[in-house]
């Protein structure tokens, strides 16, 4: 089973661009959790495949998806997208309104299952904390809640598996601190990047795998 992993600095994670297939291709964060699970449960049954890049937004997932998805052909594609969406918007008015992230998470899901009929999709919730990243404007962050409904909104329109993540976040950093969680309010810590995996693997085994 060919599992790729779609998405921005959280699925990114610092990883090894230049090759596949090794430790160091997984990044740091809940990708490479993941896959130490999966192929330490069983090599032979999974390749794993980490195609986040960071600073991407939705938009840039659409220009990219032939290379970095449809001619990989994945038996599963996960997608976490949106915080850039509002993230460039406040830092550089270069972000993606809400409009048009659905329309182009729209195509993405549309074309995707006209190339790739079989593929099991998971469309992970975006997520955001009030942290050192966020929380001088944290009024027009809190708009990454608007884009997860979007997310939901699609994952059940086009039958998707959606990964609900923000109450898990919320819930962490509260009985832990906000810093345990996302160090800066988007990016995961080791602790935060583990519930993610978490959340992902009993998904995965309880709807997919089974």
């Amino acid at each position: 089973m060919k599992i790729l992993f779609f998405g921005d600095s959280i699925t990114d994670a610092s990883r090894n661009k230049e090759a596949d297939f090794n430790l160091n291709s997984y990044g740091y964060g809940y990708v490479r959790s993941v896959a130490g699970t999966l192929l330490g449960e069983a090599p032979d049954q999974y390749q794993i495949i980490n195609r986040g890049i960071s600073g991407n937004r939705v938009v840039d997932l659409y220009s990219r998806i032939k290379i970095d998805c449809w001619n990989l052909a994945p038996d599963v594609l996960n997608i976490l997208i949106g915080v850039n969406d509002v993230w460039h918007e406040v830092a550089k008015n270069n972000g993606v309104d809400l409009g048009r992230f659905e329309n182009v998470y729209r195509m993405i899901l549309e074309e995707t299952k006209e190339r790739l009929p079989n593929v099991k999709i998971i469309l992970c919730e975006p997520f955001v904390l009030k942290g050192s990243a966020t929380e001088e404007r944290y009024d027009e962050f809190l708009q990454v809640k608007e884009y997860a409904k979007v997310v939901k909104k699609l994952a059940d329109e086009y039958g998707c598996y959606f990964l609900p993540l923000q109450e898990k976040v919320d819930a962490f950093a509260g009985k832990y601190g906000v810093e345990v969680c996302l160090v800066d309010g988007v990016h995961p810590a080791i602790g935060g990047a583990q519930l993610i995996a978490n959340e992902w693997l009993k998904l995965f085994k309880e709807r997919i795998k089974a």
